[in-house]
């Protein structure tokens, strides 16, 4: 009787191969290697939340100050409460938050040329109707942040024209604590001066 032998397709390849003396290719793909992804730190994000947040508990205190007894209260409150307010946000955050002016009522709060510059990048920015943008200073271990203070109708109340917005009670409030002051005549959404920020890299 005659035999018939079935050869396997997978073994004629094997025996071609050994014959060759050629390795079969590997067709198996590879599998990606994980890489762990470090996520960067968004500093424009991290000093915008720190001038912001700082920014709505002043304005939150001196809104209540002006409601419960008008605007000499708020004229007080800036003079006695606005600075430990904003040294405990910069305790709170470990950072360094100040409010910087071209137009200072306290001359502690004057700017400097490099941020009277920024000042007037951020009025032709507002003027213009744009949207302003931080601007930041990097070193290899910290950040300096710069973000604008615009006026709105309540701030008028204390920074507007005297005998129109800013009553001359208030005024003369203002010029008995500020003799040189020299942060009036505004109007509604004008740059009155720069939140820096300071803090470490992380």
């Amino acid at each position: 009787m005659k035999k018939t032998y079935y050869i396997f397709p997978v073994l004629i390849l094997f025996l071609i191969s050994c014959k060759q003396g050629k390795e079969v290719p590997n067709t198996n793909v590879e599998e990606p290697s994980v890489t762990a992804v470090v996520q960067a730190i968004d500093y424009e994000e991290e000093g915008l939340k720190y001038a912001l947040t700082t920014q709505a508990v002043l304005g939150k205190n001196l809104m209540k100050a002006i409601q419960e007894k008008g605007t000499l209260a708020a004229v007080e409150f800036c003079n006695i409460k606005a600075y430990p307010l904003t040294d405990s946000m910069s305790v709170a955050f470990k950072a360094n938050i100040k409010r910087v002016s071209d137009k200072p009522r306290n001359p502690e709060n004057q700017a400097h040329s490099k941020e009277l510059q920024y000042i007037e990048t951020f009025k032709n920015v507002i003027a213009s109707q744009q949207e302003p943008k931080p601007i930041l200073e990097e070193t290899d271990t910290e950040v300096t942040f710069y973000y604008p203070i615009t006026t709105n109708s309540m701030c008028l109340q204390c920074h507007g024209t005297p005998n129109r917005e800013l009553n001359n009670e208030a005024y003369k409030t203002i010029k008995a604590l500020y003799p040189n002051d020299i942060a009036i005549g505004y109007g509604v959404n004008e740059v009155r001066g720069l939140w820096q920020v300071n803090f470490k890299k992380e």
